[in-house]
């Protein structure tokens, strides 16, 4: 048994559980989420069914029902005198929709590979020899490539030398990297809420304390929660998306840009700005990256080629002031012994023709999101569909909190799909449902057909107090 969590961290991270009839398998769909969000590992031990049973305000019965339904279809496992742990991703769900099965599987929100990655594979392959020939273990990264993303910096109006890149195994272990030599246990660091998870799972492992500042499709990052928290917190670090923020898809304006430089260097807070969507424009156009003003110590940049290229390139990178590299290259060793050269040349290869590649991602996106908001408008006219002008997704507002039930409800129609809540900090979020675009259109229309199907169920299935709460948004 690896870890435990208590009755009153598992009711917060339920959030609105009860969305449907009867209670115990509302609240037993509520926990299965968990798990399949990854948001309770594996071997993680369940309260005591009269602590949960406390904690919710339920009676025991309806908490011990529900660990019955979790036992079986192999998502709990209990034992007498030990109580419940939850289990390993391959032992769950048994029968459920599964990527395998043919599913449309919607949940990590990455395009396919693209069309002329497997040639220029071929074409470093055919140079083996020269890069065999080399020692394999370097924690800063190849000179080609570091020249390669600073020039890619260049371009975006970032001037950068070879010197303040770092190259490493993709955009998380680039987060890890930063966090662990940034952040001590304790210390505060300002997040997007709603934001990217594993970013959140990283800056939580290295122990902080995170602040949310909300940021909506509509109105953008609200400032006002902004200043307040690094006047008030004085947060170590920020960890922002300013270009197709994920979820929402939103870009920061240049006002926006200048007033979080502004607020992170009156705090004394390092800005470390995700940027692995920038490159995903479909109708924007090109847009100064900004944060380039005020102490270039204060600005830690971090980009990949995961979701242009492929998910499967594990190339990221970190654009720092010289002294931060040095920290980082000081600190990797005890992460990974650096990227493989194999990789590290394919991508060199690959940013020597970026335009054309971003052009046809652009193109792929555009197709996929036009289909999307088309059957979305047909078919569920009653949810509110933002405008988004790149990234990957779409961040809905459905008319009522029912997020969870209606993602493990298309699941078992083979959608598979990633819940609101998954992306807050704070809770909430249950109105809200990420929609990505990545897939064939075709795709996405079966996705919506099926939403759609599912939604008329889930409704049905609400208890009076959501469906009274839907009447009056209505």
């Amino acid at each position: 048994m690896d870890s435990r969590i208590s009755a009153r961290a598992l009711g917060v991270a339920l959030g609105g559980w009860r969305t449907r009839e009867p209670a115990y398998e509302a609240l037993a769909d509520g926990i299965r989420l968990l798990c399949l969000d990854n948001r309770l590992a594996p071997r993680t031990a369940l309260p005591a069914e009269r602590e949960l049973a406390g904690a919710l305000h339920l009676s025991r019965s309806t908490v011990a029902a529900a660990y019955r339904s979790l036992r079986e279809t192999g998502h709990i496992a209990s034992l007498r005198g030990s109580g419940s742990v939850t289990l390993p991703l391959q032992r769950r769900d048994p029968g459920r929709a599964s990527a395998a099965d043919g599913a449309i599987d919607l949940q990590q929100a990455s395009p396919p590979a693209w069309p002329g990655l497997a040639g220029i594979m071929a074409d470093v392959a055919g140079g083996a020899a020269s890069l065999v020939s080399r020692v394999g273990y370097d924690v800063l990264g190849s000179v080609e490539l570091r020249e390669a993303i600073a020039a890619h910096y260049e371009r975006r109006g970032v001037p950068t030398s070879p010197s303040e890149v770092l190259v490493t195994t993709g955009a998380q272990s680039a987060i890890h990297l930063v966090a662990s030599v940034l952040l001590g246990r304790g210390d505060r660091v300002v997040v997007e809420t709603p934001t990217y998870p594993h970013a959140v799972d990283a800056l939580r492992r290295a122990g902080a304390r995170l602040v949310g500042v909300p940021v909506t499709t509509d109105a953008g990052w609200d400032l006002d929660r902004a200043e307040q928290a690094f006047a008030r917190t004085l947060p170590v670090m920020a960890y922002l998306m300013p270009d197709f923020q994920n979820p929402t898809g939103r870009s920061m304006s240049a006002g926006e840009r200048d007033a979080f430089l502004l607020a992170g260097e009156r705090a004394g807070s390092v800005l470390v700005l995700d940027e692995t969507t920038a490159d995903l424009d479909i109708d924007r156009g090109p847009a100064d990256a900004g944060f380039t003003g005020g102490d270039p110590s204060s600005v830690v940049r971090i980009g990949s080629l995961g979701k242009t290229v492929w998910g499967g390139l594990r190339v990221g990178w970190i654009r720092a002031e010289g002294d931060l590299v040095r920290r980082f290259v000081a600190a990797r060793p005890a992460h990974d012994l650096g990227t493989p050269e194999f990789e590290q040349a394919v991508a060199a290869a690959l940013l020597s023709d970026f335009a054309g590649i971003t052009a046809q991602r652009s193109s792929l996106l555009r197709a996929g999101r036009d289909a999307l908001v088309a059957a979305l408008g047909s078919e569920l006219p009653e949810w509110r569909v933002p405008t988004a002008h790149g990234g990957v997704s779409l961040w809905i507002e459905l008319d009522a909190a029912l997020s969870s039930a209606l993602v493990m409800d298309v699941r078992s129609r083979g959608v598979l799909l990633s819940a609101g809540p998954r992306f807050s900090v704070e809770g909430g979020h249950d109105r809200h449902l990420r929609l990505p675009f990545t897939a064939p259109p075709d795709e996405l229309v079966r996705a919506v057909t099926a939403l759609a199907e599912s939604w008329r169920r889930v409704k049905a299935g609400a208890p009076v107090s959501i469906v009274e709460q839907l009447e009056s948004v209505v």
